[in-house]
């Protein structure tokens, strides 16, 4: 009888220590840690230390792109491009993020200014990266802010479980483009532009606010919504971005 309890006992800690193993993953967070993000920024890392010691990964963060290469970048199952712009990386970063992306190194999810895609402080618009967005530009945004409804447009994907058919977000910046990214991606999610408040001038027809984009071999999903600190009060938003880490790092 001890010999079978025994031997039960193994099989239990091999099962338990082979799920923990499974679910053990390292992101890299490449935020800003200034100017009007920072208060986001300071949210996000809390919530995510607090997030990474409750799944059972671990998560280092930097604030400039000088230290990325292949090298650097293998010792990361995720890239969270937590709010950090899409121009002014080294060529260096450039190079190994787009081998990371393109041969499937690791997974991704950005946010927000991710898609801040085109000419700013005299950096040229990074190509390869407005394709990896589903070959979109920016062109605008509601600088004075509006509440808006974001509707759930694909309901199978993992990224989506567990979310309600639509949900609001209090205080965004929405984001318009040269033209809308669907043709080039997954859309998961888009934002009603009439139940914008207030309502304005700002709008772009058909609204893509989270996507993949299945062209690439990394799992990938790109989250608009993400400059207001209490975004993270939202419990939508928020298992929206949980389920977004857990899938693009190689969960289910």
């Amino acid at each position: 009888m001890k010999k079978i309890l025994f031997l039960i006992s193994i099989v239990v800690f091999a099962s338990v220590s082979t799920k923990a193993q499974s679910q053990h993953f390292k992101v890299l967070a490449l935020y800003e840690n200034g100017g009007h993000h920072l208060e986001f920024s300071k949210r996000a890392i809390v919530w995510l230390d607090k997030l990474a010691a409750e799944k059972g990964f671990t998560i280092d963060y930097i604030q400039k792109t000088d230290k990325i290469d292949d090298e650097f970048l293998s010792h990361y199952q995720l890239f969270l491009q937590l709010d950090y712009v899409p121009y002014a990386w080294s060529d260096k970063a450039m190079a190994a993020f787009q081998k990371y992306i393109d041969e499937g190194r690791g997974g991704w999810v950005g946010f927000h200014h991710a898609t801040l895609l085109g000419e700013f402080d005299g950096y040229h618009e990074w190509q390869w990266f407005s394709n990896f967005m589903g070959g979109i530009s920016w062109k605008g945004y509601i600088a004075t802010f509006a509440r808006g409804k974001v509707n759930v447009e694909d309901k199978r994907h993992p990224v989506m479980k567990g979310l309600p058919a639509s949900f609001t977000i209090e205080q965004e910046e929405w984001y318009t483009y040269d033209k809308s990214p669907r043709p080039n991606v997954r859309v998961l999610a888009s934002v009603d532009e009439n139940t914008y408040e207030p309502q304005g001038d700002v709008k772009m027809g058909d609204h893509p606010v989270v996507w993949t984009n299945e062209h690439v071999k990394a799992r990938n999903v790109y989250i608009f919504m993400g400059h207001s600190p209490n975004l993270f009060d939202n419990p939508a938003w928020v298992k929206l971005v949980t389920n977004s880490i857990l899938w693009a790092a190689g969960g289910k």
